[in-house]
């Protein structure tokens, strides 16, 4: 299947949309592809991490359970208030995140399951801590499989954990 657009190379994108249950599909070639990302021209406006979060934080912000965000409170440093995030999906400085906190949280909660930073651990050098985690996850499912009486799966998790055990003891020497 040619490119819907330059009807010439071969169409290796496949952009969808779907509105009021109406589908539009637009088969596209790479160079087209990257013509009509820099042009949006209204198919899929273009989307980046700003304004998917404040998107959110709008949504949230505009529901029949809180106030709107036309204005909304402001950032003693930095003057930034809830409608001009809601607008950019950009805090303005660290204090934002302490002032508007309580609004925060729900769309933290939302994107990432929780509003604890739990961090990520690089590749290179979180072999123990990875090895630690998994171990604790192991013994979780231990505990699981023993309650529910499932004594061969426990006897394989059991070795398991004694296997990634010896492993962190290795690396710790």
């Amino acid at each position: 299947m040619n490119c819907e657009r330059c009807q010439e190379r071969p169409a290796v994108v496949h952009l969808t949309e779907i509105i009021n249950n109406k589908k539009r599909v637009l088969r596209l070639c790479e160079q087209c592809a990257r013509a009509v990302q820099a042009e949006s021209f209204g198919f899929l406006p273009q989307m980046n991490l700003h304004n998917f979060l404040a998107g959110l934080f709008s949504n949230h912000m505009a529901s029949p359970f809180g106030p709107s965000v036309a204005g909304g409170q402001k950032c003693p440093n930095c003057g930034i208030s809830e409608g001009q995030f809601a607008k950019s999906g950009l805090l303005g400085c660290g204090e934002c995140y302490r002032h508007f906190g309580e609004r925060l949280d729900p769309v933290f909660r939302r994107l990432h399951g929780t509003n604890q930073h739990t961090g990520k651990v690089p590749e290179r050098t979180g072999g123990k801590v990875k090895l630690s985690k998994q171990i604790d996850r192991l013994k979780v499912k231990l505990r699981e499989a023993i309650s529910r009486e499932e004594f061969e799966q426990a006897a394989k998790i059991r070795d398991q954990i004694r296997d990634l055990e010896k492993e962190l003891a290795r690396e710790g020497d």
